[in-house]
């Protein structure tokens, strides 16, 4: 797959050939899902917490005899039917993180770009860098590239400037190459990678 080069400013910087080991194939809608349950799930703090009967602060005394007042026999005041007693399997701190294989996670990013790339939603750019950290002249850029829900991929490390201009601009997200993911890939309708990210991950799938 052949794919054209842009600048920042909207000129040609030439063109690269994509892998279709990584950008070709034919996506899979469960793999994706898989996917991104597996991302959402493993970063959910899962603090959530309820008392039970035994952590509620209530007498433990018999509220009344057992026998002889027409009533069903109740113990302490702490059970679930009562007001004031504990949640009934209530939620409790946990992790909610699930195993995912790692050959799994890597075939889901290829076929994540490979969604982008069918959907016409990659954009190549020659480099993610300004000369001054400034959020219109970044906006400038976008508007001739025809952006305004983009995930930027720049190489090992972001542009200082770039990164400070881009992040107030809504429904725009940047990461390192490193921070490659497919929730984030899915989540934007244009996925722009830079030069140095192509290489990156042609020579991580490699």
């Amino acid at each position: 797959m052949k794919l054209d080069i842009t600048t920042l400013e909207g000129g040609s910087a030439g063109s690269v050939e994509l892998s279709d080991a990584i950008f070709g194939l034919e996506p899979r809608a469960d793999i994706l899902a898989r996917m991104v349950r597996y991302q959402l799930a493993k970063r959910r703090a899962g603090t959530h917490k309820s008392k039970g009967r035994s952590e509620v602060d209530r007498t433990r005394k018999k509220i009344y005899k057992q026998k002889g007042t027409g009533g069903a026999r109740h113990g302490a005041a702490s059970a679930p039917q009562f007001r004031g007693g504990g949640k009934a399997f209530g939620p409790i701190v946990r992790d909610h993180a699930h195993d995912l294989p790692k050959k799994v996670r890597a075939l889901a990013l290829r076929h994540a770009l490979s969604a982008k790339a069918k959907d016409s939603g990659i954009i190549i750019i020659d480099d993610a860098k300004l000369s001054e950290p400034k959020t219109k002249i970044l906006l400038g850029h976008f508007g001739k590239l025809d952006l305004s829900s983009a995930l930027v991929i720049g190489g090992a490390e972001i542009d200082v400037n770039f990164g400070l201009a881009a992040r107030s601009i809504p429904n725009v997200d940047v990461l390192p190459i490193q921070g490659i993911n497919v929730y984030d890939i899915l989540r934007r309708d244009k996925l722009v990678l830079t030069r140095a990210a192509v290489d990156a991950l042609e020579a991580r799938f490699k």
